[in-house]
């Protein structure tokens, strides 16, 4: 489609057609074969396009075990971008 999901649309634009504007005219998925997994602690990843870290591109975290901003160890935020 030429661009990353918006924040709104999430990552189950991946999987379904989006339904937020902006809607793709040419939406040729599911880009997945199955849902998005939830994260080791169960809990859904968070996404966000654009990023905070990465402004020309989308972040991919999870918040930890405690689900909160921040935190150490098992607690801290892990993200991928």
């Amino acid at each position: 489609n030429g661009s990353y999901p918006t924040t709104e649309q999430g990552l189950a634009a991946l999987l379904d057609r989006p339904t937020h504007e902006p809607v793709p005219v040419s939406w040729r998925g599911p880009y997945l074969r199955k849902a998005v997994p939830m994260d080791p602690w169960g809990r859904p990843y968070a996404y966000r396009s654009p990023g905070q870290q990465n402004p020309s591109g989308f972040d991919l975290l999870t918040l930890g075990r405690d689900g909160q901003p921040g935190g150490q160890d098992e607690d801290a935020d892990l993200s991928a971008n």
